[in-house]
């Protein structure tokens, strides 16, 4: 956006003073933040984290720094946080997926009856993999894969060095790779395999 006032950071700004405005950033953001953490924790509990997750921007809007990082990753960091909170239902919800292959968020991409048999197969290995990296890997791989963020902006999302970030994304991607997870498994994407885009 050109204008400062109907910028991310604009509108935070302005909602000091008016509140209301923050909808107009709820409204912007709130949908891919929703689809993040729904990837994530599944469906159910999408609704409450991605509340949560806007309520806890709103209550400290004032201590945002534009300076410090855009207001997507300090969005995705909000989350990231909430999901950290529910990621027990997380790892549950990626040991279910290993064992049924059934992946509820993302049935678009099975669409096909002969594709449905390899993504199920796929997704399977995938959650048993991505339920047994480490938090951290997770939250890094994850922001990458299923939030486009680079390495920059999950640096400022989860308030770590971008060193940290590119050690804990090679290290998934090369728990993956040694699982035999990701070279055919749709739910991360081909994202995954990119080149470090920071």
């Amino acid at each position: 956006m050109t204008d400062l006032a109907g910028s991310d950071a604009g509108l935070i700004a302005a909602s000091l003073e008016e509140p209301e405005r923050f909808a107009a950033l709820f409204d912007r953001h709130a949908p891919a933040i929703h689809q993040y953490v729904a990837r994530r924790l599944g469906r159910d509990a999408a609704d409450d984290v991605t509340a949560e997750t806007f309520l806890t921007a709103f209550r400290i809007r004032e201590r945002f720094d534009p300076a410090r990082a855009g207001v997507r990753p300090w969005l995705y960091g909000i989350a990231a946080k909430q999901i950290g909170r529910h990621r027990r239902e997380e790892v549950k919800a990626l040991k279910l997926l290993a064992r049924t292959g059934h992946d509820p968020v993302t049935d678009s991409w099975t669409d096909l009856a002969d594709d449905r048999i390899a993504a199920e197969a796929a997704a399977r290995s995938l959650a048993g993999t991505l339920a047994r990296l480490s938090a951290g890997d997770r939250h890094v791989l994850l922001l990458f894969a299923w939030a486009d963020l680079g390495c920059q902006e999950i640096a400022a999302a989860l308030d770590i060095p971008v060193g940290t970030v590119r050690s804990r994304l090679n290290r998934a991607r090369r728990k993956l790779r040694a699982a035999g997870s990701a070279a055919d498994g749709p739910l991360i994407e081909a994202r995954i395999h990119e080149g470090d885009p920071a």
